[in-house]
């Protein structure tokens, strides 16, 4: 009987740990935005990030934010909107959602879940800054399933998981899906968004200023 009871606990042991090795030694918190989605996270440096973009259809406080899907109408919206990567809503489970930067930026309703922030132009150089030279090899998904070849140095060491999500320009059309990762950040340059851009053929993480009305994905930070 003693043998079986330790057979059991022994057991017990091995399957808490195969489970927590599924997870990334530098694993943070998981979230759950306001829709039920749930985020992994991941600490790099002082900071810790989502590990995958932000799919949520919903400000934090509940409000909807209105998925518009016809292109006239999205060129000219001046308030909050998503969209999915070619109105195509089974895309999000796997490169979330595109949002302008009214949305990304919106200072009363919130985008991110409680305990987080759309990430600042800030927030992405203390990252970039951390991980010095090849930032972007660093933080992008490695291999071609998502990304076009050739991928270039993509180590994704950090488990950041970056994925070229795309975009919906100025003109409301789709596209550079596989080819680029841009990312709103919070910040702005006068009438402008900024921006953080990945591609498949560089490791560098770099920033430009763009129209508000385009769509990019979004990336949260812990508080």
């Amino acid at each position: 009987m003693m043998l079986g009871i330790l057979m059991i606990l022994q057991s017990g042991c091995k399957k808490s740990s195969s489970s927590s090795s599924n997870q990334p030694s530098n694993a943070g918190p998981d979230v759950t935005d306001v829709d039920g989605n749930v985020y992994h996270s991941v600490i790099i440096g002082t900071q810790t990030w989502m590990s995958s973009n932000l799919m949520t259809t919903k400000y934090r406080n509940g409000i909807s934010i209105p998925n518009v899907t016809d292109s006239a109408q999205w060129v000219g919206l001046t308030t909050g909107a998503y969209c999915n990567y070619n109105n195509e809503a089974s895309l999000a489970a796997t490169y979330g959602r595109l949002y302008n930067w009214y949305a990304a930026a919106d200072s009363v309703n919130f985008i991110a879940p409680a305990g987080w922030h759309v990430a600042t132009d800030a927030d992405w150089t203390t990252l970039t800054t951390y991980l010095g030279s090849s930032a972007g090899g660093k933080l992008k998904e490695t291999g071609t399933t998502h990304w076009d070849s050739p991928n270039s140095g993509a180590t994704n060491a950090t488990n950041f998981t970056a994925l070229p999500g795309a975009d919906r320009s100025y003109i409301g059309v789709f596209h550079n899906m596989g080819i680029y990762g841009f990312w709103w950040t919070s910040s702005h340059s006068g009438t402008n968004g900024i921006d953080r851009i990945m591609v498949n053929t560089s490791v560098n993480v770099s920033s430009i200023d763009y129209q508000m009305n385009i769509g990019f994905s979004v990336r949260c930070v812990k508080n």
